[in-house]
């Protein structure tokens, strides 16, 4: 089985804010790999990694970083394939130095960039960039977004037995 996703991460220290991802991928039974590789410690190994990821079947990636966040920008200068990084909260400045780094990429190397420790997210857009070619993930997708509808409306029934003394509903 190849990957389609493949889940990359600067250290494992982000491993934790980044397995979110991992779990949302094995959930929806899309095939993935996952590693750690670095921007700035690795930087042959990551750039010859990006550049062979199409041929082991890698549709998409999902990189996280934290501080600079080199990582993400340089999977993206490395390929063609959609990068979604990943700004990891790890620092005195809580993630915004790894937010404004991805939100910066030069014109041509674009990285889409979801909210800090927010790897769910980048699977769930990663699940979709996929669906437009997959009809059963697809249809996966479309399950996962009407079971978030309906934790939704059970909450919203839970709160209206809730009594106030002032409260109209």
């Amino acid at each position: 089985m190849k990957p389609l996703v493949s889940i990359i991460m600067g250290s494992t220290s982000d491993l934790p804010v980044m397995e979110k991802a991992a779990q949302f991928l094995d959930e929806m039974g899309i095939p993935f790999e996952i590693h750690a590789l670095s921007a700035h410690r690795t930087p042959q190994r990551t750039h010859d990694y990006a550049r062979l990821a199409e041929e082991r079947g890698v549709k998409v990636f999902i990189a996280g970083a934290g501080m600079a966040a080199a990582l993400p920008g340089v999977i993206a200068a490395t390929t063609t394939l959609p990068v979604i990084g990943v700004p990891v909260k790890g620092s005195a400045l809580e993630g915004v130095d790894a937010v404004l780094s991805m939100l910066q990429m030069p014109p041509g190397i674009p990285v889409a960039t979801v909210a800090i420790n927010g790897a769910l997210n980048a699977a769930v857009l990663a699940t979709q960039m996929l669906a437009l070619g997959d009809p059963g993930i697809a249809r996966r997708l479309a399950d996962y977004k009407a079971g978030l509808t309906q934790k939704i409306e059970k909450a919203d029934a839970e709160l209206a037995k809730i009594e106030y003394s002032h409260k109209t509903n």
